[in-house]
């Protein structure tokens, strides 16, 4: 069984890492707002933000949300890439609906880590700063 709470520690210090010629507050900014749609509105309403309205920050996120889910050990294998483009929305969110929200108590537990890894990356941007 993995420990739950060292992977969403992980997969926030690849975000910090991956994100750092970016601004830090643009980051911090971009996983504050996706956490409240994460905890307001749910897992696939928090992808579908990021992809629509947060562009390359967002696209960073997603990834590692997407890197995260994989290693749950649910065999939610993350879905591929087009060539050397970034995971189109559609793609993104058909794996959400095919694979994440198909089990509730699944939902529930993805819904928590996912919140835990985005805590631990807003602090990881303000730290940056």
């Amino acid at each position: 069984m993995a420990n739950l709470d060292r992977l969403a520690a992980q997969h926030a210090q690849s975000i910090i890492t991956n994100t750092k010629n970016q601004k830090a507050s643009d980051i911090e900014n971009t996983v504050t707002k996706a956490l409240g749609v994460l905890q307001e509105d749910g897992v696939y309403a928090c992808f579908l933000y990021l992809l629509a309205k947060e562009k390359a920050n967002g696209q960073a996120v997603v990834q590692e949300m997407l890197n995260l889910l994989q290693e749950l050990g649910f065999e939610w294998n993350k879905p591929q890439k087009n060539g050397t483009d970034d995971l189109t929305s559609s793609v993104v969110l058909k794996h959400i609906t095919d694979n994440v929200t198909q089990n509730l108590e699944r939902l529930l537990l993805t819904k928590e880590i996912l919140e835990q890894m985005l805590i631990y990356a807003r602090y990881g941007a303000k730290a940056r700063q």
